[in-house]
């Protein structure tokens, strides 16, 4: 029964907003030879008349899916006209140049934005990204708007996407599979992710069902494009929490370009707002530039390389964290002594040659090199008071004033890794008048050097607690104990293992018609063999295929609407962290994790308020098979290497995008999902990564009175993650939730110069393409969200108390942005 109700809401929402109009829109600046904006020229198409206005902008709607001509006249120039073919709701953006020379344009026709709609991907604007406040601002802050993706930590740049974990997730730059740090364990660690803003041109994300040319994970791919400049520019940005600066190069015979950035990042302002005070002195830098040489007409090479240097100095001090319930208010005090020091140095370059061998046939061969060294080191002592707080005392109501429990814990690791990882590929393409094939084989080499070296003491009122799995077990202070002394938690182990992977693909992609309705298909396979060698075990040659496909649907209908499955057999071949078990050993055998996945979406193109809007509702299952179990702390996981478990992911997701406010993009996403995992045939219960209901929304405004000052929005909501269990545990007996998570980052904005004002603009602010200044305030309700537990065990009555860590409150930036 309550399939068939869910069943039926999807249906529903399928079907909704329904719209009646069949027009498209063109809109722009119109310049003259200076490139100054022309005000009051006329802009007609058969019945209907706009006017520029006084910055030169137009805007006039066309009857779709027919030739439209525009005419554009004025008292002091010569008239030009254009000729364009645009789908429903397609939106057009011309900027013409009126000179005193007549000029008649040729015909424009549009594709739509058709390829994006029947595969299932989303298109981020690079503006709104540079825009929109957010803890950890870039591309991964917008990502966790979208449905399907969630995350409950603002000072990380990773995400979970339907269900998955931080490592199921692709993510490739100019077509090069890029990597993270393999140590990190918490979000305040990440510093920068990959990606740069400044040097970014085109996002592209995908949540499931994408297709055989993508890599081997179950999750998502992003997949990002780089900017080719044309002409010089530069641009910065400073703010409380770092800045960045970026530049564009053009060589005077156009044939070389780069785009090269800088970026500093510190997290202090954020880490100082937590519950623990600290002595925290983190340093996060980076130099990243992509490189573009035009050989000829046919060929061309490009270079993409990045250095990092994150290091992190942390210094805990005290801390006080409020729990319990309003009747039995409780309290954790903890003193701290010692200090963590981790560094990250990463370093990657990939090069890359295109090949135009005819015009139908393009080859690509791509090398890359990913270089990292890592150390976390750390010895910290923590003192802890747990007790009852008196809440009828307001001036005192922090206080503890009854202790349950005082205890030590002592953590020590001596954590080194150094990984290379080299790539060659050979990518082609083959284009027929409605068909195209894309072939690729690829070889990568990973060699890894790690050591692990990890304890933990734990002392309560002046007894050592020895691991629960020890025999014979320590029951002081009732019992005396005279056996040896053992650390509660020891993990020793240094590996130096090699993998070598061969992969390969190969996709169908087809348009065509059935009647009068627009079909696409998109057939293909992938396939992956890998040998894991240096464990103490010896490694077996493994070998799978994963074949994938998606079928597209546009109706000859008024409403612009695209119906589409996709799936296949997905499987994620282990990198080297799935290796690892929980002791730090590899076992070089785990199998691939396997999904089948299957798709459903329908994309849905209509206007309201004479403005374009989009619909867009998924409905996804996953059928998991050999899972690599895993507990999260924070950002690290730590896997069980066996993969004795199967599981499940469900859920529906929806998306309505579009110009709430006029000349903007906005959208509300909403999505629900559901994952649960059996290990040991012992019955399902919820993954690590369950979370079930997701909103979330990203609003763009500006004030009506004063359009210069901007505001935007970012709201997310997601109900809480499972808490996790004590070290030693059973998962099974530890089913609670943390709290759902809430949070809202605003900013405003007043922009001095942008592309609409850049020509009205005198004395020094002329040299400026883009100038504003803004303040955000991050958490704008203060709510308090916890991203794991930490588990206080009371040696007198064994309860195990699950302690909230919350992540940051209200914080404020400025921030100042500006291009030439």
């Amino acid at each position: 029964m309550s399939q068939n109700r869910f069943t039926f809401a999807f249906l529903f929402l399928f079907f909704s907003c329904i719209a009646l109009a069949q027009n498209a829109r063109i809109k722009g600046l119109i310049l003259d030879a200076e490139k100054h904006p022309v005000s009051g020229v006329n802009v007609s198409s058969q019945d209907t008349f706009v006017q520029s206005d006084s910055n030169g902008f137009y805007e006039i709607v066309i009857p779709s899916n027919k030739k439209v001509s525009l005419i554009f006249t004025h008292v002091s120039l010569k008239m030009m006209s254009l000729t364009v073919s645009l789908k429903t709701n397609e939106i057009f953006v011309f900027n013409p140049i009126m000179n005193n020379s007549e000029e008649q344009m040729g015909e424009v026709f549009v594709s739509s934005g058709n390829r994006k709609r029947v595969q299932g991907i989303t298109s981020v604007d690079t503006e709104t990204i540079k825009k929109i406040p957010g803890a950890n601002a870039g591309i991964e802050n917008i990502l966790k708007t979208l449905p399907g993706v969630n995350s409950n930590n603002e000072l990380s740049s990773q995400y979970m996407v339907r269900g998955g974990n931080y490592d199921e997730n692709l993510v490739y730059v100019n077509e090069v599979e890029v990597y993270r740090p393999f140590l990190i364990r918490s979000g305040q660690q990440e510093g920068l992710s990959f990606t740069n803003t400044d040097l970014v041109q085109n996002v592209e994300f995908s949540a499931g069902g994408f297709q055989a040319k993508f890599g081997d994970k179950l999750s998502s791919v992003l997949d990002i494009t780089y900017r080719k400049p044309k002409e010089f520019g530069a641009a910065f940005e400073a703010s409380f929490l770092g800045g960045s600066a970026a530049v564009d190069l053009v060589s005077k015979n156009k044939k070389w370009s780069a785009v090269t950035g800088v970026r500093y990042r510190n997290n202090s302002l954020l880490v100082n707002s937590q519950d623990t005070e600290t002595n925290y002195k983190p340093t996060f830098a980076d130099i990243q530039t992509n490189v573009n040489y035009d050989i000829s007409e046919k060929w061309q090479m490009s270079f993409l390389g990045n250095i990092s240097q994150n290091k992190y100095s942390y210094e805990p001090l005290v801390r006080q964290t409020n729990f319990g319930t309003v009747d039995q208010p409780m309290a954790l005090a903890v003193y701290y002594d010692g200090q963590e020091k981790d560094q990250y140095d990463t370093y990657f370059g990939a090069l890359k040659t295109t090949y135009k061998a005819s015009p139908t046939l393009t080859l690509k061969l791509i090398g890359s090199l990913f270089h990292t060294k890592e150390k976390e080191h750390f010895d910290i002592l923590a003192q802890y008071r747990l007790g009852s707080v008196n809440a009828e005392d307001p001036e005192n109501a922090s206080t503890i004033d009854f202790t349950r429990g005082i205890g030590s814990q002592l953590n020590h690791a001596r954590n080194d890794l150094d990984a290379l990882i080299a790539n060659i590929e050979l990518k082609g393409t083959k284009d027929w008048k409605e068909s195209q094939l894309e072939f690729g084989l690829k070889y990568t080499r990973e060699s890894i050097r790690d050591r692990v070296v990890e304890w933990e003491v734990i002392d309560s009122a002046g007894f050592s607690i020895n691991p629960p799995l020890e025999l014979p077990k320590n029951n002081e202070p009732y019992t005396p104990y005279t056996g040896p002394l053992l650390p509660y938690q020891n993990i020793r182990a240094t590996n130096f293992n090699t993998i070598n992977r061969i992969s390969g693909y190969t996709q169908w992609n087809k348009q065509s018609e059935i009647g009068s309705n627009q079909i696409w298909y998109h057939l293909g396979a992938r396939f992956q063999g890998w040998n894991v060698s240096g464990a103490i075990e010896e490694g077996k040659t493994q070998f799978v295929v994963s074949p994938r496909a998606q079928f597209a649907i546009k109706p000859d209908w008024d409403r612009d609407m695209v119906f589409r499955i996709s799936g296949g057999l997905y499987h994620q071949p282990p990198f080297y962290r799935e290796l690892r078990d929980l002791e730090g050993v590899v076992n070089p055998n785990v199998k691939a994790q396997e999904a089948i996945h299957v798709v459903l979406g329908n994309d849905y193109n209509f206007k309201m308020w004479n403005r374009p809007f989009k619909w867009v509702t998924e409905l996804y299952y996953k059928s998991l098979s050999d899972v690599n179990v895993y507990s999260i702390d924070n950002v690290r996981i730590r896997y069980v290497a066996n993969n004795n478990a199967k599981a499940y992911a469900q859920g529906l997701d929806f998306r309505l995008n579009g110009e709430f406010v006029p000349g903007t993009e906005s959208w509300v996403s909403f999505g629900y999902m559901k994952t649960e995992e059996n290990y040991d045939n012992k019955g399902y219960i919820a993954r690590p990564t369950d979370q079930r209901l997701k909103f979330a929304m990203l609003f763009q405004d500006y004030m009506p009175n004063i359009p210069s000052v901007k505001v935007y929005l970012n709201l997310v909501y997601n109900t809480g993650l499972p808490g996790g269990a004590p070290a030693y545990s059973d998962p099974y007996l530890y089913q609670n939730r943390l709290n759902d998570y809430r949070r809202a980052d605003i900013g405003f904005a007043k922009v001095f110069v942008d592309s609409s004002t850049q020509n009205t603009k005198t004395g020094w602010l002329k040299n400026f393409k883009e100038l504003s200044l803004g303040l955000e305030i991050f958490n704008l309700f203060n709510n308090q969200n916890a991203i794991t537990n930490t588990w206080v065990r009371d040696v007198y009555s064994k309860n195990q108390y699950a302690i909230p860590n919350y992540m940051t409150s209200r914080v404020f930036n400025v921030k100042l942005n500006a291009r030439l």
